[in-house]
């Protein structure tokens, strides 16, 4: 080392235990690891700082961290008495009293004049020992589980109930789970998912392993030695789906133990954790990458693992989606997206009708996670190899496996389906292929043209060419056949979308179009695949607004879409919930400005136009009639979906609804505030937001303690919040404060978490906005705050809250006025130091006087108030105020004769007996 760095070496260290000794634990934290990052060779020094910062973990309760440091220490000083006694603490902080104890033993021995340890040893002893008592009666009681639960000569009702029991223990504890493995419960396992066919058995025991990667590294780890990675893929290759649910909890378990991942959408993995199990988690991914693609297991598994791929591709640590790529797993993706369903032949891979999904939304996850435009080239670079290979195959088969590919690369990566759709040929190849008398040409040309419409530059060339194949192919006797072409000519006959005066194809063509995908809809021998067709085709149809009012006029189409949406699963979601959106016109909107339309028409551009059957009227009325065929009930079960766009849409119809105030009890009632909780913690930004207004608007219209119970009060409290941020639009910030405020009346625990989570400086910066309705909330908002204890003491610090209240006691809105006046009142009402601080304020007495004079009756009665309270809190205070023409004002408002203002009369009797019993004033004769 040299001197510079070794001079800088021990300053830090010495900085580390001045802080350590001052108490400042995270500055003392902080010294020892930039000293720690200047060695980079293992020795004394080194394991003295590591214990060091042990110390400081300890103090800081981080115990995993500090068990960490002293480990590293004993690593490089074996048995040093400080480290064993550091980690001991932290082991028995964590309840793991073996390790403890076994570390307390053996810090004696390396020190047996130690008096620190002696009392620690005494204190884990008998802990020890009942540890192993129960620890002998449970494997005593997992030998006598075991005994009959893996006996298959054993009564199947006593073989359940074992097997039950051994779920349960797994559940219970960590020290369950050792115990279980160390008893050989995998290979028991093991032998009856071979042997034993009893359905609910072999779930119990696959759930037991699941439990036993759940959420620990160590019997993670143990589990895939005992059965091997390839075992999962061979226990997904079942019909069973509830055993192939089962093994693909195992997998993700296994995955989140061993990353740090949970199974939330905002989860990510732990650096430290992936490094360290780098083998087991690329074991599992080569496992599973390579099985994509098996023609010897069935089309659930293949799905499954597709699925666990696309939910663990995460760029940050694991960076799955760069391995991928190095290990042709992209290949192996395309080839299952090439594979046709309609088509038989020996080497065929089963697929389900998801599979083409399933591989889209997985390229697409590949695509989106890669950091950098190398990588980009590399995945653009393997499907092009894998397209070329395809089409100068001089097979047909194989140039219609490629336009396979291409419609779920349009599905999924669009931005590489356009780049590859539109390169010279590729459009005119599928429209040739449309015009074959091949069923299966047809079939598939018609899904990629409707894939290729998205875009809107690639929709002319098809409009111009496919329009004529698309109307003849319709035609076909083929029902399969005949709704892709329908679905195909719905896209490009809605390809202006909501504005008015596009229209694509001729004058009512979108309303036979619509009736066509009816018929379909509605036909009792209609297949469920193709009922799924006819959805997507009303999903484009419904923005035209002739469109949405013949639909929602239909009954029996109404009932269709409901049904369909309540199936358990559905490659039709999205369109479903894009149906319902574009009936309540809930759709994202651009913010119109008139200037910007009349430059527009200056310049001769293109003006968008609303039909006037979108007016709000209309679509309030839609809305109130889907309300009534139940689309809440279905919006709360399609809410549980994991795509993050369905939940959007979700939520931006549940704000919608929630526009119009007759029907947010319904929302409430029928379970929708608990399903807008969840919406409004996850998902995307806009989705977020979305679901926290429509709890603002039901919070405003209902009484939060009978709708929201107190539990979901505090739950909405941060989304609501959330919409006080300045990006968010005035009524947004309004409705949010109004939810609040009544929130804030609930009691105090919704006070506190309102403080606890930054509320009050939100509100606050409210409380002199320009927007009148915006300030008026906000005031109000502070005024049912104030009840707090909590917000009492913020007001008694050295800030201006209160004056800027006070202030606003003057405001020329009146409600404004009202609620700040009484805000004032219940703050000098409850604090002394408030009263006291009130009269240090410049003007003080004047704007007394004012409010005391105000024509309106409340504010007189709050400003009497106020008056009372200041002159109660302290006679040098009533002396102040007394000697002002504020007693001619209490006075004169003592002797007022109108019944109105009773009230009024006694407060102001009230505060003059007051003054005078604390001889401030005297009674006059007179």
């Amino acid at each position: 080392m040299s001197e510079n760095l070794e001079n800088n070496f021990k300053l830090l260290k010495e900085q580390g235990n001045a802080a350590f000794k001052s108490g400042d634990w995270l500055k003392a934290l902080e010294y020892y690891t930039s000293a720690l990052n200047l060695l980079k060779e293992n020795g004394q020094d080194k394991a003295i700082l590591y214990k060091n910062r042990a110390a400081a973990y300890n103090k800081l309760n981080e115990y995993q961290n500090a068990i960490r440091d002293c480990s590293a220490s004993l690593d490089i000083v074996s048995n040093d008495p400080k480290a064993l006694y550091r980690r001991c603490f932290a082991y028995e902080q964590l309840g793991k009293f073996e390790e403890a104890y076994v570390d307390a033993k053996q810090c004696l021995l390396s020190d047996p004049t130690n008096k620190e340890i002696q009392p620690v040893l005494s204190r884990l002893h008998p802990i020890v020992q009942e540890k192993l008592r129960e620890n002998a009666q449970l494997s005593n009681k997992i030998e006598s589980m075991f005994k009959y639960a893996f006996t298959i000569e054993e009564s199947i009702e006593r073989r359940i109930t074992a097997i039950k029991n051994l779920l349960v223990l797994s559940k219970e504890s960590s020290s369950g789970c050792v115990s279980l493995l160390k008893s050989g419960i995998i290979n028991k396992v093991k032998v009856l998912l071979k042997n034993d066919k009893n359905a609910e058995v072999r779930l119990n025991a696959l759930r037991i392993v699941g439990q036993l990667c759940k959420n620990d590294e160590s019997c993670t780890k143990q589990v895939l030695v005992d059965l091997g990675v390839p075992w999962f893929v061979d226990a997904l290759n079942t019909d069973n789906q509830n055993e192939i649910n089962g093994v693909t909890y195992i997998i993700q378990a296994a995955l989140n133990s061993l990353t740090g991942m949970a199974n939330t959408l905002d989860s990510s993995p732990n650096e430290e954790k992936c490094k360290k199990n780098s083998k087991e988690i690329d074991a599992i991914l080569t496992c599973l990458v390579c099985s994509v693609d098996r023609h010897s297991i069935n089309k659930f598994a293949r799905d499954s693992i597709i699925e666990i791929l696309t939910r663990n591709i995460h760029y940050d640590n694991v960076n799955w989606a760069e391995r991928l790529i190095d290990m042709k797993g992209l290949q192996r993706l395309l080839d299952v997206a090439s594979e046709l369903i309609e088509t038989t032949y020996e080497s065929k891979m089963d697929i389900t009708e998801y599979s083409h999904t399933n591989v889209s939304v997985c390229l697409s996850r590949i695509y989106d996670n890669l950091t950098c435009d190398k990588s980009r080239e590399k995945y653009v670079g393997a499907v092009d190899e894998f397209l070329r290979n395809k089409l100068l195959d001089p097979d047909i088969e194989s140039k219609v496996r490629a336009v396979s590919t291409i419609t779920v690369l349009l599905m999924g990566p669009i931005d590489v389906g356009n780049s590859i759709i539109a390169r010279d040929g590729i459009i005119e190849m599928i429209l040739a292929m449309a015009t074959t008398d091949d069923k299966v040409q047809q079939k598939i040309a018609c899904e990629c043209i409707i894939a290729a419409t998205t875009k809107k530059s690639k929709i002319t060339p098809i409009v111009k060419q496919g329009t004529q194949i698309l109307k003849n192919l319709y035609k076909s006797g083929e029902d399969e056949i005949r709704i892709r072409a329908l679905v195909g000519l719905c896209k490009l006959g809605s390809s202006g979308g909501t504005d008015a005066s596009i229209r694509p194809f001729s004058e009512g063509a979108t309303l036979k179009l619509a009736e066509a995908c009816r018929r379909f809809l509605i036909h009792p021998n209609t297949k469920a695949d193709t009922k799924r067709w006819a959805v997507e085709g009303l999903s484009y149809l419904t923005l035209d607004a002739e469109v949405k009012e013949k639909l929602i006029e239909d009954q029996a189409a109404l009932v269709a879409i409901m049904g369909l949406a309540k199936s358990e699963k559905t490659s039709a979601m999205y369109a479903l919930v894009s149906i319902f959106v574009n009936l309540c016109n809930a759709y994202e909107k651009q913010e119109v400005i008139p200037e910007m339309i009349e430059l527009a028409k200056f310049s001769k551009c293109h003006v968008p136009e609303n039909h006037e059957l979108d007016d709000v009227d209309f679509v309030n009325k839609r809305i109130t009639l889907l309300c009534k065929y139940g689309v809440i009930s279905v919006l709360v079960l399609l809410a549980k979906t994991e795509s993050t766009n369905i939940k959007e849409l979700i939520s931006r119809l549940f704000n919608a609804i929630c526009v119009i105030p007759e029907l947010r009890g319904e929302v409430a009632k029928l379970g929708g505030i608990k399903t807008l909780l969840a919406l409004a913690h996850s998902g995307t930004a806009k989705g977020k937001n979305q679901a926290a207004q429509a709890i603002a608007r039901i919070g405003i219209s209902i009484n939060p303690e009978v709708s929201f119970k107190e539990q979901r009060c505090l739950e909405s409290i941060r989304p609501l919040l959330g919409l006080l941020h300045p990006d968010c639009s005035a009524l947004e910030n309004f409705e949010a404060m109004m939810a609040l405020c009544n929130m804030a009346s609930v009691n105090e625990r919704v006070r506190k978490k309102i403080v606890d989570s930054s509320g009050l400086q939100l509100i606050e910066s409210y409380l002199f906005e320009e927007h009148q309705m915006l300030r008026r909330a906000s005031v109000q908002c502070f005024t049912n705050l104030m009840i707090s204890p909590e917000v009492i003491k913020h007001f008694e610090g050295e800030n201006d809250k209160l004056k800027m209240l006070f202030l606003l006691c003057e405001d020329d809105d009146e409600d404004t006025a009202l609620a700040a006046a009484g805000g004032v009142a219940i703050a000098v009402s409850n604090s002394v130091k408030c009263s006291k601080k009130l009269l240090t304020f410049n003007n003080w007495e004047e704007s007394l006087k004012v409010i005391l004079a105000h024509p309106n009756s409340g504010m007189q009665h709050r400003a009497l108030v106020i008056a009372y309270s200041l002159i109660e809190a302290d006679k040098e205070i009533a002396e102040k105020i007394f000697a002002t023409e504020i007693m001619e004002i209490l006075m004169a408002l003592s002797i007022m004769k109108d019944d109105k203002s009773k009230d009024i009369k006694e407060m102001a009797e009230k505060c003059l007996k007051l003054a005078e019993d604390l001889k401030v004033i005297k009674k006059s004769e007179e």
